[in-house]
């Protein structure tokens, strides 16, 4: 088996790192997995990306161009929203590696054109790290379902004409990919009902398996050790919060979190309780939350993180709309109770008062609650700590996401062996 994995990028963003410890994950139980990217931040020998530096100057130049067509509409809002419309030399690439099946996961950002994929002479499966393989670009449809039918008339756009760009997006998926041999993965069951429910993918094979993380990487850290090398406090319980460009992306809630907390603080004295953000070094405007706040930046690595999950009380992900977020699945690996709200994944991850806090969705009430709910009680928090993590182990460890991959992968290959006799 030579499965080839397709990404814009290896490592950068949560997209990429889940895929990339896909990627690790089957190299771990023997199979001989590649990566071809736009964007290589690794020295892995296994993953393939433009060597020449015109070509990686070009590439980085795709990603402006090929929103180009978004200027046509100046009141759209900010979301990320994708038309995929440049030539590219991906299949040029593929040939030289020559795998017997390909995994497309995120490939926007001008990595690859729509059409380009119904030439992909390999078996197809593709992991939706999020909406936009189904909609007419949008990333996350934002509670809006023409995507059912087919798109047109885009809030996000901002327009009420049938005939726009979001129309003509969906038109080029459904008129490239109609006879496509195609095995949809979601990791999450939320994606799964919204993939089968929309008008290009509902008549094919769609199956769930959860992205997966080192387990022995990410586990618990002596918190007074963590603490120490964050120069964080020792004597206060921490409020963790973080995602990538946590205060600026409004789908991460922040603005939600900031609400729930100034409650909290105008109703209770709760000196020993400060804030910890990862992903901001600095909070935007003048911010006050009612709490102390410590901006720790970005952390590019995974030992990091694991620390700073293991320096938390509770880990908190207002997120508006998510899949299945790499951070809520981290802090549990690390036993760290979550909190999050009750849309997208992450009713699959976290189990309402069990290994933490399912909040009302959208409900700051309830979200501040959650979060003191899981603070206030030590032998409670205990508990959730160690069901965090067990379920971690249980369903989310690296090999056991590598061998549903590897069974899924062998199954296409055997069915198109069949087939071909």
């Amino acid at each position: 088996m030579q499965p080839l994995i397709l990404s814009f990028s290896d490592i950068e963003g949560g997209a990429a790192r889940a895929t990339y410890r896909l990627h690790q994950g089957l190299q771990s139980i023997g199979i001989k997995s590649q990566m071809l990217v736009q964007k290589k931040l690794t020295d892995d020998q296994a993953v393939s990306a433009p060597k020449n530096n015109f070509v990686r100057s070009l590439a980085g130049t795709r990603i402006t161009l090929d929103v180009t067509p978004l200027k046509m509409y100046p009141r759209r809002n900010k979301a990320l929203f994708s038309p995929q419309w440049l030539p590219d030399r991906v299949n040029r690439n593929v040939a030289k590696i020559a795998p017997n099946i390909i995994n497309l996961h995120w490939i926007n950002a001008g990595y690859i054109r729509i059409e380009t994929i119904a030439q992909i002479k390999q078996p197809l499966v593709w992991t939706l790290q999020d909406m936009w393989a189904f909609t007419g670009g949008c990333h996350y449809s934002q509670e809006c379902d023409r995507y059912t039918e087919s798109c047109g008339a885009c809030p996000q756009l901002d327009s009420n004409k049938n005939c726009d760009l979001s129309s003509w997006i969906w038109q080029r998926k459904a008129k490239a990919w109609k006879n496509l041999d195609l095995t949809i993965v979601t990791t999450s069951s939320w994606m799964s009902k919204c993939a089968s429910s929309s008008s290009l993918f509902r008549n094919l094979p769609i199956e769930v398996i959860p992205t997966g993380l080192d387990t022995k990487v990410y586990k618990p850290i002596n918190q007074k050790w963590a603490r120490e090398v964050l120069q964080l406090p020792l004597d206060k319980q921490l409020i963790l919060f973080g995602s990538l460009n946590a205060t600026s992306d409004k789908r991460k809630g922040f603005h939600l979190l900031k609400e729930a907390l100034q409650g909290l603080s105008s109703k209770k004295s709760l000196d020993n309780l400060e804030l910890v953000v990862i992903g901001a070094s600095h909070a935007e405007k003048s911010l006050d939350i009612g709490f102390k706040t410590h901006y720790l930046g970005t952390f590019h690595d995974d030992i990091s993180l694991a620390m700073a999950y293991s320096a938390a009380d509770v880990f908190v992900l207002p997120s508006t709309e998510d899949n299945l977020p790499n951070t809520i699945m981290e802090a549990m690996a690390c036993a760290t109770p979550c909190v999050g709200f009750n849309v997208g994944g992450i009713p699959d991850m976290i189990t309402h008062e069990k290994n933490g806090y399912l909040v009302q969705a959208y409900n700051t009430q309830d979200l501040a609650q959650g979060i003191m709910w899981v603070l206030e009680d030590e032998e409670r928090h205990h508990k959730l700590s160690y069901q965090a993590r067990e379920k971690a182990e249980q369903e989310y460890a690296l090999e056991i996401q590598a061998s549903r991959y590897a069974s899924l992968f062998s199954k296409i290959l055997s069915s198109q062996k069949q087939h071909h006799i």
